[in-house]
């Protein structure tokens, strides 16, 4: 069906004003519910929508109050909110990386809701550093002389170049780009810290290193190539190679490892094994394999991490109280012996056959109400840029109907799911998903959801014919 120019514009000029919307009854109780201001905005979303239907050549000028109640909702509601994450990675960094356990949820609850010691010394009463409510316990577990906390691991590592070194030598192999598009090169540049590249992409020798430093005087910088592994013809000096010949030519071992990890059974290399090889700073994240918040952790000597510490770009970078809050509880964890309860951690440990139950329930749960699903086996990440080679066999259950309009139908939901395709179905993979019920009815919810959707666009389709 066509339009002419003159009649979109006649269907234009019917759409009704803002305050016409807004007199019916239907919305006048929107309002009072969300507010006018929550309303109003809605109220022109549909307006905006209903026009530009009309200028397409598809539907009516009229405007329904169902869709102005569903924009009103959506515009009062929060709009960073929590999501089931359904997609079987872990350290999700869309998704916010790793959950928090109970109890450092628990202690950035009692820390934001007042004031604290964040920088004072209670027991002197003279100001204090905000490190220092963790520095004894990260010195502790990773075998550090200090530490200090930033925002975050690149922040850490822009902190770590601009305080300590001028010019630092980097294997070609490690020049990598991190999430977002940042890139190393631009991060040294930032930094005011000159590259020196040595070595190919695939093979850099210690000699490389060592012609370098004949050369001139710089620190030797490695850098962990985060969400990807080179394999095959490849070779790269080891941590304490690496140390050495910094330490016999009067430079430093900048090591940016990014993750965190404390349990070396988790298969990636650890901060405390940089330390005890030599390495004089050691840069983590405290968001991927150590289950924390997002956090920038400098580890090392403590005239270096001191440095750090005054340097000016350690207050634009500061860790806040929440942060800090987090942080302390996740570590107290592991000096406890309980580092295998935390969320991350104990999601990336379960086995295959754990996973094959939660999938079944799941499909039972969506068979009570009348939702045939079929478990199926997945293959999870730990994602984060930790571990990009290592994959978590799992399950999970693949959903009828197509796939697009599910998933669409997911993400709009209260709570949203984030899911998978595969295989030309709509797969939810149950790792990473801690209330099966809630998950069930979420799903019977976008189930309606995505039939209505259908078929609205099949009636469209059947008007633009």
């Amino acid at each position: 069906m066509t339009f002419s120019v003159a009649g979109v514009n006649e269907r234009l000029r019917s759409l009704p004003s803002v305050d016409e919307v807004l007199a019916r009854p239907a919305v006048r109780a929107l309002a009072e519910q969300v507010g006018r201001a929550a309303t109003k905005a809605a109220v022109r979303a549909a307006i905006a929508e209903a026009r530009a239907r009309l200028q397409d050549g598809l539907g009516e000028a009229a405007i329904s109050d169902e869709r102005v109640l569903a924009l009103g909702a959506a515009e009062a509601a929060p709009h960073l909110r929590r999501v089931i994450n359904a997609t079987g990675v872990v350290l999700h960094t869309n998704l916010g990386r790793a959950q928090l356990h109970p109890e450092a949820v628990e202690r950035v609850v009692q820390i934001a809701s007042g004031y604290s010691n964040l920088e004072i010394d209670l027991q002197t009463g003279r100001r204090g550093h905000r490190s220092a409510h963790v520095e004894p316990l990260l010195c502790e577990l990773f075998g550090a002389e200090a530490a200090h906390v930033v925002n975050n691991c690149a922040g850490a590592t822009l902190l770590a170049l601009s305080a300590v070194s001028k010019a630092a030598i980097v294997s070609r192999g490690e020049l990598v780009e991190i999430g977002g598009g940042f890139r190393v090169p631009e991060i040294l540049a930032q930094s005011g810290c000159r590259l020196i590249e040595v070595g190919t992409t695939n093979r850099t020798r210690l000699s490389d290193y060592a012609a370098a430093l004949d050369l001139e005087k710089a620190d030797i910088l490695r850098v962990h190539r985060s969400n990807f592994a080179l394999v095959g013809f490849t070779e790269m000096p080891a941590v304490a190679e690496l140390s050495h010949l910094a330490h016999g030519r009067n430079v430093r071992f900048v090591h940016d490892l990014g993750s965190g990890a404390l349990d070396p059974g988790l298969g990636e290399w650890t901060a405390a094994h940089s330390l005890r090889d030599g390495a004089d700073l050691v840069l983590i994240s405290g968001d991927k394999l150590l289950g924390g918040p997002q956090a920038g952790i400098l580890l090392g000597r403590k005239e270096l991490v001191e440095k750090c510490r005054r340097h000016p770009l350690s207050r634009a970078l500061r860790a806040d109280r929440m942060l800090l809050a987090a942080l302390e509880a996740t570590l107290r964890l592991y000096r406890d012996g309980r580092g295998g309860e935390i969320p991350a951690i104990a999601a990336i440990g379960s086995p295959a056959e754990e996973q094959r139950q939660k999938a079944t329930k799941l499909a039972l749960k969506l068979a009570e109400n009348a939702i045939t699903a079929a478990v199926v086996e997945t293959e999870g990440q730990v994602g984060g840029g930790s571990l990009p080679m290592r994959k978590l066999p799992g399950a999970g259950v693949a959903l009828p109907g197509e796939p697009a309009a599910l998933l669409a139908a997911l993400r709009e939901g209260d709570p949203a799911v984030i899911a998978l395709v595969r295989e030309g179905r709509a797969v939810l993979d149950v790792r990473c998903v801690n209330d099966l019920s809630q998950l069930a009815a979420a799903v019977v919810q976008a189930a309606a959801r995505a039939v209505s959707l259908e078929g609205a666009k099949l009636q469209d389709e059947g008007k633009e014919e």
